[in-house]
């Protein structure tokens, strides 16, 4: 539903802005940001999160700024940088010019907490770690004052200096905001604003050597740029209330306001990033776009469109609270997406030879075959048909069971797109016994498009001509770990915990001819078995990998 604005009125995001506008506008545009840590890369719940904030900001004409929250120099690299881009313009939500960097504003925010300790809203504590928790408190236990509270103005300034200067030992000293050491938020118990961090990085070098937390350096950040609407998972709903604090203290006029959305979380998966990580770093699994990984780049590499990840997004909505939603949707929503705009080839997992025995020797001719079923304007390709061809080994059985349709002894089945062919003979290994070839027959008065009506088959098959069939691996994908939460025993070894079955590669896989050319990322439907997509990192000139994307079989359609 499309209200007279033209805004989406089932969005509570959409909703709750509007209306608070209406009463309190800004005398600026709307501005929304996506503040990702360059530490790993995007994923599924990361897509979510800029979907939010992308269509605020378009939908209330605004901009859309991606803003890199670069304040920890332990763990963050170029690299993370130029991946987080490339995700965003993948996606669909390109920031254009408006690339941003939270170590842009070191100099700003530096001078942001000397205004606070000025004004006796902040002070510098030699406390440990283990000490600042300690007397903290708990929710049920207000905190206890910091013996270095009080100190003078002047004694913070100078301390607070000598810090920027290197004078003291990392962790040694902090910077901590004076508020309320009895809140019941906990965040409020005066939070730490500033540490000290010896550790070079990746863009400012060695300049400092002191660096701002999240929770005081985000809401500068947000005023600097002119964000109107920081949007934030629900996790961060207890931590506005010292969000509106820095603001507030530091004087900004029409400051932004933070709301929050809720997190999405997927069934089987795992988007934690210190998880990912662990997976990544412990080689667990193939990098970062391993396409087992619910990673951006690892769902682009396994065939996922940007098309795909958007509907999936749009059809979820905007929730309030932490949801979990079922993995199928996602699945579906790539269905949806390429159902009409794949072709469909046939491609032979298993193969079994047959050689059809009354077929002219040495012939070849080239059948018609539609690309695809449902959408007409993709046209046909020519197929080649020859004397030999490779069929699936599981459309034959020597024994039937009741409503096998396909392939037996002394029965019919249709060749897709070709003709009716009747197996006379089973040739099997002497020592084994495992079938070798079937030796049929075939009918050429029933080539599909004749019109041909003498007699009817209850099953088609697909096939591979022999002679022009080209070899390919295939990746098949399930999921990959056993347990879809690694919480439940943060000690285990991660080799334990990989499904082994979470990569099945086939070697030697029969396709036909068309894909010889396919191009990078392309998609294809393999007739009977799913969506698959040509793989990046593994295809080379002589030799093509696919990745299976989704099977056919829509789980989600029938719930």
């Amino acid at each position: 539903m499309v209200n007279e604005k033209g805004h989406l009125t089932e969005n509570f995001m959409f909703r709750l802005i509007e209306e608070e506008l209406e009463h309190n506008p800004f005398d600026r545009e709307m501005c929304t940001r996506f503040p990702p840590e360059p530490n790993g890369y995007l994923h599924i719940g990361s897509a979510y999160a800029i979907h939010t904030n992308y269509s605020v900001a378009h939908n209330f004409n605004g901009t859309f700024h991606l803003r890199f929250d670069d304040t920890n120099p332990l763990k963050e690299d170029i690299e993370y940088v130029n991946a987080i881009i490339e995700d965003l313009k993948w996606l669909g939500y390109d920031p254009g010019s408006h690339i941003y960097f939270g170590s842009d504003y070191f100099n700003e925010i530096y001078r942001a907490a000397v205004k606070l300790i000025k004004q006796g809203k902040a002070y510098v504590c030699d406390l440990t770690p283990d000490e600042v928790t300690k007397y903290r408190g708990t929710l049920k236990e207000p905190g206890v004052d910091s013996p270095y509270r009080n100190r003078s103005v002047e004694e913070n300034l100078e301390l607070f200096e000598r810090m920027k200067k290197g004078d003291f030992p990392a962790a040694s000293k902090i910077v901590r905001a004076k508020i309320d050491m009895a809140s019941p938020n906990l965040n409020m118990r005066d939070p730490v604003i500033y540490r000290i961090v010896y550790a070079e990085h990746y863009r400012t070098g060695r300049d400092w050597c002191i660096y701002p937390m999240y929770d005081f350096a985000h809401p500068i950040q947000d005023a600097i740029e002119g964000i109107t609407y920081s949007l934030c998972s629900i996790e961060f709903k207890d931590h506005r209330p010292l969000y509106e604090w820095v603001l507030k203290e530091l004087g900004y006029h029409e400051p932004p306001r933070q709301r929050e959305f809720g997190r999405l979380n997927l069934t089987g998966v795992v988007t934690s990033k210190r998880f990912l990580r662990r997976m990544v770093e412990g080689g667990c699994v193939d990098g970062w776009d391993d396409p087992r990984l619910p990673t951006i780049q690892g769902l682009r590499r396994r065939g996922f469109t940007p098309e795909s990840i958007r509907r999936f997004i749009e059809t979820i909505g905007n929730i309030r609270t932490e949801s979990t939603v079922d993995i199928s949707l996602l699945d579906h929503s790539l269905r949806q997406d390429l159902k009409e705009k794949t072709v469909s080839v046939m491609a032979v997992l298993n193969p079994l030879k047959v050689v059809i025995t009354n077929y002219p020797k040495n012939a070849m001719e080239l059948l018609s075959i539609e690309n695809n079923s449902e959408n007409e304007s993709l046209g046909k390709r020519e197929v080649p048909f020859s004397g030999t061809i490779y069929m699936e080994r599981d459309d034959f059985m020597e024994l039937p069971d009741k409503g096998f349709h396909r392939l037996s002894p002394n029965a019919e089945v249709r060749l897709k797109g070709a003709y009716f062919i009747r197996c006379e003979e089973v040739v099997k290994d002497r020592e084994s016994g495992e079938i070798t070839e079937l030796r049929c027959t075939y009918d050429p008065l029933t080539k599909s498009g004749t019109g041909f009506t003498g007699r009817k088959v209850k099953g088609t098959i697909h096939w591979v001509s022999a002679d022009h069939a080209i070899q390919v691996d295939v990746n098949l994908y399930d999921k990959l770990l056993l347990d879809p939460d690694p919480s439940k025993d943060d000690n285990k070894e991660w080799t334990e915990r990989i499904n082994p079955d979470s990569l099945v590669t086939l070697k030697d896989v029969c396709i036909e001819p068309f894909v010889h050319d396919a191009s990078p990322e392309q998609k294809l439907q393999f007739f009977r078995h799913g969506y698959f997509c040509t793989d990046t990192k593994s295809s080379t000139k002589d030799r093509l990998v696919f990745n299976r994307i989704v099977p056919l079989k829509d789980s989600w359609s029938k719930k």
